[in-house]
């Protein structure tokens, strides 16, 4: 039959993780608590298979399924591994977090695996039902993590927030939607993109603008960004973490999917869009990080500044620019993990600390954690010879090879700003006198913790393989 057909061969990896979360609330509902380590286990193991079901079939040829809705290509696989490697990567290291804050409830694994499974729907859409139904299942999920710890008040706030916000922003999304089908009689990005000429009417650019504006919400770019450090903060650590890096693939993923196919006739319409909300983050995300004193807060307006970068490269409009799109989201998904690790680290007393403060002397209590730390600021603030230069002087040549140059100027200005908070943490740790010493982290986060500082500082001696996946994945969506 073509449709089990097409289930076994391009969406194998969606197939292990619906079942899979399916059998995963079965072994809940029956063991109830005593199933978290079990549960948490087999999630990591699902997502691990899901990976490998994505990697052996790498050399399949772009072919769309299910009459189109989904698209199964390289760029697709591509940003879906950085996906389930980020969600993998965020289930280890929650356990002990869970545990010792007395949340090891096994619906946390679950509500990973549904939302990843959403991000991995959202990745390979293309039609605009298609794309609504994978951004809701991701969303509605991600409600619910944030207010994970609901006997505490802030993660309780947080949800809500998250909850309202995320609502407003999905209407937004589905009235732009019926706008596009509306003015171009489909809604398939192949044909809105052959209904779409030069010179569109203005019902195409208001549905344009108003998709856009609810891709941006879920990217957490400027002017759509108010709920980011608030929600960041409130919610659980461990959370934050799957908020910043691996839902962040799936956002920049489809916004870049949409523009390139969809919308090929008014790339100068759309790339002024992008263009605003890229000056508007990266400006937002270096002033308004200067004054915090809460590291999770500063992540938060530093993932804001980061998606800005990563729209400079989208908006270049061109097969380079979407390359350095996909490498600048391989590199900040390693840098926020690494960064994530050293926050959840930060325990005195077998109590979480959060404050930049509290890392004051770092260097002379915990050396190594320190060093760490400090490569994952310099990496973040673009400092070579680590991978975050290189993240940044690839989104920024694309710039300028479109002849984007004032687009690019404050792309320099505003890391060399952003540049003054990430070496203010490095100061604290290195040259301020010593806080309390931190307690034993366990193994899972000080290994994630060693090996993105070891990623960041080996990617400058052999990028090859994330270069020639980047090359082949933005190379599929033209």
């Amino acid at each position: 039959m073509p449709f089990l057909a097409e289930l076994g061969q391009h969406f194998l990896p969606e197939v292990i993780l619906a079942i899979g979360v399916l059998v995963l609330i079965l072994i809940g509902a029956f063991r109830g608590e005593r199933g978290f380590s079990l549960v948490d286990e087999m999630a990591v193991g699902i997502l691990g298979l899901a990976i490998v079901a994505i990697l052996l079939s790498s050399k399949q040829v772009d072919v769309a399924v299910f009459d189109g809705a989904f698209i199964d290509d390289a760029f697709s696989r591509f940003v879906k591994v950085l996906a389930l490697v980020g969600a993998m990567v965020s289930i280890l290291m929650s356990v002990d977090w869970l545990q010792r804050n007395g949340l090891e409830k096994f619906e946390f694994p679950v509500l990973v695996i549904l939302s990843t499974l959403g991000m991995m729907l959202l990745i390979s859409a293309d039609n605009l039902i298609a794309l609504y139904l994978g951004l809701e299942l991701m969303s509605l999920a991600l409600y619910v993590m944030a207010a994970f710890a609901r006997d505490d008040g802030r993660s309780s706030e947080a949800g809500l927030k998250y909850f309202v916000l995320g609502a407003l922003s999905s209407g937004m999304m589905l009235y732009g939607s019926s706008l596009l089908y509306g003015f171009s009689g489909t809604v398939s990005f192949d044909g809105i993109a052959q209904a779409v000429t030069e010179h569109p009417p203005l019902g195409v650019i208001f549905g344009l603008v108003f998709v856009l504006a609810g891709l941006a919400f879920k990217m957490s770019a400027a002017p759509f960004h108010m709920w980011t450090p608030d929600v960041y903060e409130g919610a659980p650590t461990p959370v934050t973490a799957f908020f910043a890096s691996a839902a962040k693939m799936a956002a920049v993923a489809i916004t870049a999917r949409i523009v390139i196919t969809a919308f090929p006739a008014i790339t100068t319409q759309w790339r002024q869009i992008i263009v605003f909300l890229a000056i508007a983050s990266t400006l937002l995300g270096s002033f308004a990080a200067i004054g915090q004193t809460n590291i999770k807060r500063l992540m938060a307006y530093s993932s804001i500044g980061h998606m800005g970068f990563a729209l400079i490269g989208l908006a270049a409009g061109t097969e380079a620019g979407v390359k350095g799109v996909a490498v600048y989201l391989a590199i900040y998904l390693v840098m926020t993990l690494g960064s994530f690790a050293a926050i959840l680290a930060m325990r005195v007393d077998g109590r979480n600390v959060e404050n930049i403060s509290d890392l004051s002397g770092l260097s002379r209590t915990n050396g190594l954690m320190a060093f760490f730390l400090a490569m994952l600021m310099f990496s973040l603030a673009g400092i070579p010879p680590l991978a975050g230069f290189f993240a940044k002087y690839y989104v920024l040549l694309a710039a300028v090879d479109a002849g984007l140059y004032p687009l690019a100027v404050v792309g320099v200005l505003a890391s060399a700003v952003a540049a003054f908070y990430y070496l203010r943490v490095v100061k604290v740790m290195y040259f301020d006198e010593p806080a309390p010493d931190f307690d034993r982290s366990p193994l899972a986060i000080r290994a994630v913790l060693a090996a993105s500082t070891v990623a960041l500082l080996g990617f400058w001696l052999y990028p090859a393989p994330i270069m020639d996946a980047a090359g082949a994945a933005a190379k599929s969506l033209f």
